[in-house]
């Protein structure tokens, strides 16, 4: 795997949706579900910060560049319609970055 890529994002959660938040955004959720659509997705990672509850960081894995460009292209309109939904539940959401394994 040595050319994955990940992506990464930074998620402030209020108390009151934490249980929502980690159901979609976990590695059994919907945006895993709907990532797993693609051949070339890997895996979505969750992590939550022990010194600040509602912080999560998400690490969503690909085969390489290109496969998420591609995930990007084929699905686009469907990540767009689940990043609507799932918009009401996170207070900040910051992208980190996109990420190569060395």
């Amino acid at each position: 795997m040595g050319n994955s890529y990940s992506c990464l994002w930074e998620f402030r959660v209020a108390a009151e949706s934490v249980e929502s938040f980690e159901r979609h955004y976990g590695p059994h959720g919907t945006w895993a579900a709907l990532f797993r659509r693609s051949p070339g997705y890997i895996e979505t990672l969750l992590l939550s910060d022990r010194a600040a509850p509602g912080r999560y960081l998400t690490i969503d894995r690909w085969q390489d560049e290109e496969a998420y460009s591609g995930f990007r292209r084929q699905f686009g309109a469907d990540y767009a319609a689940l990043d609507s939904e799932c918009e009401a539940l996170t207070i900040e959401e910051t992208f980190i970055g996109a990420f190569r394994e060395s």
